[in-house]
């Protein structure tokens, strides 16, 4: 029985990432050609790199972001894990297909409305994706990995590549192009953090379970520091009272829905409590793969 429920949950709980990353794939697609490519606007990141490859090439934007964005999806599966390189290659390939044959109507030609909505649009899809598992932008990818090599905060990676396409964007687009294109950008993020509930670089997961044992050896096995309290279930009488060991660990942003369902996998009841940490300094922060000694 117990088994059962646990593979009901499964089911239920990876339909439900597909459904928000199918949600995800239809907002970034409405943001992009219902506003932002008729505008001529750009937004960060790779998805920003191909919409200025696309104003000033003839390539698609379809075959831009499925191209560009393919080297990251083959990183994202030595940095962080097979089926989260699996969903966000199989999420970036149905935005593509879904860029190509699908017209969005034009909304509006004012310049403000498409940085605002657009952005928020955008944001929204980027965020739904999150929290299915993936992403449909490499940058978050890239910024994972070179914080682990070069010890840059994500925020600052990300902050520097944006810098060098707002640049560009200047130069190749014309400065109002660019300035509208950065009020996108910062809409966008604001969107992300909305909608994701958890975007920030670091998530920090306080777990208490009966099975915290087996937890705490699966998240070291994940590469993932975890830190012990001593805590006493405290919902019991007072002489049911009992001593437990309660989990601490940090994870980035990306990583947070795996995490999340290996400790089901363990302990389907178990009380996951979710925080966010914008700034970390010291402690065993995962940077690098682990290694298992057999």
């Amino acid at each position: 029985m117990i088994n059962k429920k646990r593979r009901y949950s499964s089911v239920f709980n990876t339909l439900k990432e597909f459904f928000f990353i199918f949600v995800g794939i239809g907002f970034a697609g409405f943001a992009l050609k219902g506003f932002l490519i008729p505008a001529g606007f750009i937004d960060g990141g790779v998805t920003g790199i191909s919409l200025l490859v696309h104003f000033l090439t003839p390539l698609s934007i379809s075959f831009l972001l499925f191209v560009i964005n393919l080297p990251f999806i083959f990183l994202a599966r030595k940095q962080i894990g097979k089926i989260f390189a699996i969903k966000t290659f199989f999420a970036i390939i149905i935005l593509s297909i879904v860029l190509h044959f699908i017209n969005y109507p034009i909304i509006t030609h004012d310049k403000l409305l498409v940085a605002v909505f657009g952005g928020f649009l955008l944001g929204a899809g980027i965020g739904f994706s999150v929290r299915g598992g993936s992403v449909l932008d490499g940058t978050e990818i890239l910024s994972v990995y070179l914080n682990r090599k070069t010890g840059f905060s994500m925020g600052e990676i990300i902050f520097f590549i944006n810098i060098i396409v707002f640049s560009f964007a200047a130069i190749l687009l014309g400065i109002e192009a660019a300035l509208y294109s950065l009020l996108t950008y910062l809409v966008a993020s604001k969107s992300v953090d909305f909608i994701s509930h958890g975007i920030e670089e670091y998530t920090g997961l306080t777990i208490i379970s009966d099975k915290n044992k087996e937890i705490r050896k699966k998240l070291i096995e994940l590469g993932n520091g975890v830190t012990i309290y001593k805590g006493t279930k405290g919902y019991s009488e007072e002489k049911e009272k009992k001593d437990m060991d309660i989990l601490f660990t940090i994870v980035t942003r990306l990583e947070v829905v795996r995490i999340k369902s290996e400790i089901e996998k363990i302990d389907s009841h178990a009380l996951i409590i979710e925080e966010k940490i914008s700034e970390i300094e010291g402690g065993v922060i995962k940077r690098r793969r682990p290694k298992i000694v057999k």
